[in-house]
């Protein structure tokens, strides 16, 4: 039983890990219909940027997780701004632009900060354990479960109670027509790129939390997932993206731990591999 709960708890951390990613993949593509593989490496940026701020910048762990939140969500705007805007119509450039931002920045972090893994600074309130149903879980699993829950509550308000939250819908479905009423939806569109950085910046940070230690390739490994989460998920559904990171951490956790190492990866691929055949649309495959 003790050996299921911590199980339970990693499994559901590592899920919220990758919500935290999928999230703004989701909305930018199912949203806004790019394709961002750059994603992964915002999700370095945030992570670098909190990791100096904690070291080099004297900080401290809780300043320096919204520092390294701020400078992700600085770059995705600037990434939309410079790169991703001029390419609205060309999505096989986008395509490929966003590939070579997503090679590019990983590299330049390596050649700033070299490849190594660099362990992450923890504060003594998060490096300890608690006792849950006889099981001794780390405290860092459910800081990322509690932020996770506040970024999904957060986006579904936004979406639904919002004013942007609503132009970003309409646009979505007849640019021509918002922009026809006076409404920039090219603004809406950029609040949605940097939403979604924010909370891949945030999920790098707390990404050297769950792990301990953050490298330059971090970003693109947990991108993978991510993508998985976003298609089992459905196209631009939040909730569904919540629904499938659950999923796929525990599943994840629980073939890694009772079968042999590395089952969890391929286990991830038959789960989506057989959602699709059953809905082909993900979870859910809409707006929510």
């Amino acid at each position: 039983m003790n050996t299921v709960v911590l199980l339970a708890c990693t499994g559901l951390g590592l899920g919220a890990l990758y919500f935290l990613v999928a999230s703004g993949l989701s909305l930018i593509f199912g949203l806004m219909d790019v394709l961002n593989f750059a994603h992964g490496a915002l999700l370095s940026v945030g992570a670098y940027a909190a990791w100096w701020a904690a070291t080099d910048g004297g900080l401290g762990f809780w300043l320096a997780v919204p520092f390294g939140t701020a400078v992700g969500t600085a770059a995705s705007v600037l990434l939309e701004l410079a790169l991703i805007r001029p390419l609205y119509a060309r999505p096989r450039d986008q395509i490929l632009a966003t590939v070579g931002v997503g090679l590019a920045l990983p590299a330049l972090i390596m050649g700033i900060w070299g490849a190594d893994a660099r362990p992450f600074p923890q504060p003594e309130s998060l490096s300890g354990t608690v006792r849950l149903l006889g099981a001794t879980v780390p405290v860092n699993r459910f800081v990322l479960m509690a932020a996770a829950l506040i970024v999904l509550v957060l986006l579904r308000l936004f979406l639904a109670k919002t004013r942007y939250g609503l132009i970003v819908r309409a646009g979505v479905e007849d640019r021509a027509m918002v922009t026809a009423l006076g409404i920039d939806v090219r603004k809406a569109f950029t609040l949605v790129f940097a939403i979604g950085g924010a909370a891949a910046s945030l999920g790098g940070a707390l990404a050297g939390l769950y792990f301990g230690s953050l490298n330059p390739g971090q970003g693109t490994g947990l991108l993978i997932f991510a993508f998985v989460v976003v298609v089992m998920g459905g196209m631009g559904s939040v909730t569904g993206a919540a629904v499938a990171s659950v999923g796929v951490g525990l599943v994840q956790q629980f073939a890694n731990y009772y079968t042999a190492a590395g089952l969890g990866d391929l286990s991830v691929v038959v789960l989506l591999a057989v959602l699709l055949l059953v809905k082909p649309r993900g979870l859910t495959g809409r707006l929510a």
